[in-house]
């Protein structure tokens, strides 16, 4: 099935334009090859260039002589991503946006369009990001990675908990490869840094009582931005906060499907077990964590003990009865 053509998806042109400076960087390219390569006019060259600058793409300008890039920019763009992604099936179909409403909404239409698996939706930008429970996303404008990408796993809907697992423990494995740090996971879809988040994570799927017709995981990190909202500040942090520098958005993003490709393969080849047995490792929030349950109908405190096998949370209450958490929130008791 050839890509689609959706309305708000940045020109493949402009792809290009970028791929040809990156490839060429520190060397000054004429306006003319680049218009000839790309297929537009020197005008149109002239009018994208002004748009990559306005994503922070360093493009000098010589006068009668062309255009010069002066540092690899940090724009997910498809073809550079391509590049990177090897045999993974995320590099065949890649939708990016400088700016879009939410990449989950994306998906999901993509999804009941039938949209083949492994197709993925970048944006520079969300205006309507969504977290759990209708909670907004803050997406600031090409500082963080808004991701989300359609899979068509053969699985049970029960099953379905288990893929926000995968995303979860994906994104630590992509973070500590490229930063060194060790994130929390917190059950079932927040890593976070000294206490705070800095990534979250949103499954959706449709499925029929005995299959799963497709699952979307959207994914948001925040990389390189230098505060957060002051309503966020306590509890909410980026990898640039933490570190005190700037981190390639794109080796991350990289990064991030590789690990996915191969968290995703292990479940499917073989089941829950191996999954469930590495987040009980890496986080904190699995077993012996007192906690605070909140639901649509209660809140109560307990303390973790340990996922089922379908993923979801176990928590002791004080009392002895032993809660299975479908939904809500779990927060660290004070």
């Amino acid at each position: 099935m050839a890509l689609r053509t959706l309305p708000g998806t940045t020109d493949r042109r402009v792809d290009k334009l970028l791929t040809l400076l990156a490839d060429n960087a520190m060397i000054v390219v004429s306006g003319g090859k680049i218009a000839r390569e790309i297929g537009v006019a020197r005008s149109t060259v002239w009018r994208w260039t002004q748009r990559l600058r306005e994503l922070g793409v360093k493009v000098k300008s010589h006068p009668r002589a062309g255009y010069q890039i002066e540092r690899v920019p940090d724009v997910l763009m498809p073809n550079m991503l391509r590049q990177r992604l090897g045999n993974t099936p995320f590099r065949k179909r890649i939708y990016h946006f400088f700016k879009i409403d939410s990449t989950n909404n994306l998906a999901l239409h993509l999804g009941h369009e039938g949209e083949p698996h492994g197709a993925v939706v970048i944006a520079e930008e969300q205006t309507a990001g969504r977290g759990r429970v209708g909670r907004s996303w803050h997406s600031e404008k090409s500082s963080g990675i808004y991701v989300t990408v359609l899979l068509r796993p053969k699985i049970s809907p029960v099953q379905a908990p288990i893929m926000t697992l995968v995303a979860g423990l994906a994104a630590r494995d992509a973070v500590a490869e490229q930063t060194g740090y060790q994130a929390d996971l917190r059950w079932p879809n927040d890593l976070l840094l000294d206490g705070k988040k800095f990534c979250g994570i949103l499954t959706e799927m449709h499925a029929e009582p005995d299959h799963v017709h497709f699952v979307i995981v959207g994914i948001g990190i925040n990389v390189n931005h230098t505060r957060m909202p002051e309503e966020l500040a306590r509890i909410a942090t980026s990898l640039r906060i933490k570190s005190g520098r700037s981190h390639s958005r794109l080796e991350l993003l990289v990064r991030l499907l590789r690990c996915l490709d191969s968290y995703y393969n292990r479940f499917l080849a073989e089941g829950a077990a191996p999954i469930l047995t590495r987040f009980a490792e890496v986080s904190s929030y699995a077993r012996g964590k007192r906690v605070r349950i909140s639901t649509a109908t209660e809140t109560y405190v307990g303390t973790t003990a340990g996922l089922e096998p379908n993923g979801l949370l176990r928590v002791e209450r004080d009392d002895g009865r032993i809660e299975v958490v479908t939904s809500g929130d779990v927060a660290e008791a004070s």
